[in-house]
């Protein structure tokens, strides 16, 4: 049995999902990924946990496609990014199929320790060719969390209304009740 996902934000596409495996609690730094334990809770949160291993090195890979996903996502269009996120892409391919049902695709990978990985860089690719806009860093200033904007009219500012958001409500009405 997996253990709990302790994150605050889960259910974001699975390469979001993946930047917010580092998150504030308290004002210090945690980290899923410190251990296959972690890793296969993530594998688990995500419904990959069937097809990736959670092994020494599938967690080296993953933190590889994270350190990447975060260039990109906080530097979108920069060179750095553009590369690491090509370089863990390069670990696997899709292959055109044909089955009874008609086209289809299978996914390959060189070393199968690659695959989660490499799924949240494909991830990735397919948030930016659905709206590159509404991919979002939270705007509390002290989160890190990241997520997909799917509010209708693509102003969602914060990771969690209940948490962040609130956070910021009370932060100005704190400094409003202070000037008066």
């Amino acid at each position: 049995m997996t253990a709990p996902d302790p994150r605050p934000l889960t259910g974001e596409p699975v390469s979001l999902d993946l930047l917010n495996t580092c998150w504030m609690y308290g004002g210090v730094r945690q980290d899923l990924l410190t251990g296959p334990e972690g890793l296969h809770i993530w594998l688990a949160s995500n419904s990959l946990d069937r097809r990736f291993p959670a092994d020494a090195a599938a967690l080296e890979h993953v933190l590889v496609a994270r350190e990447a996903l975060a260039a990109a996502v906080d530097s979108p269009g920069g060179k750095a990014g553009i590369e690491r996120v090509n370089a863990v892409l390069g670990h696997g391919r899709i292959r055109a199929t044909l089955t009874p049902e008609g086209p289809g695709e299978e996914v390959e990978f060189e070393d199968p320790s690659w695959g989660a990985a490499w799924t949240a860089a494909r991830d990735y690719l397919d948030l930016l060719r659905a709206a590159p806009d509404r991919i979002r860093r939270c705007a509390h200033s002290a989160c890190i969390l990241h997520f997909f904007d799917t509010s209708r009219n693509g102003t969602r500012r914060w990771c969690s209304m209940a948490t962040c958001g609130n956070r910021a409500k009370a932060s100005r009405h704190y400094a409003k009740a202070r000037e008066a």
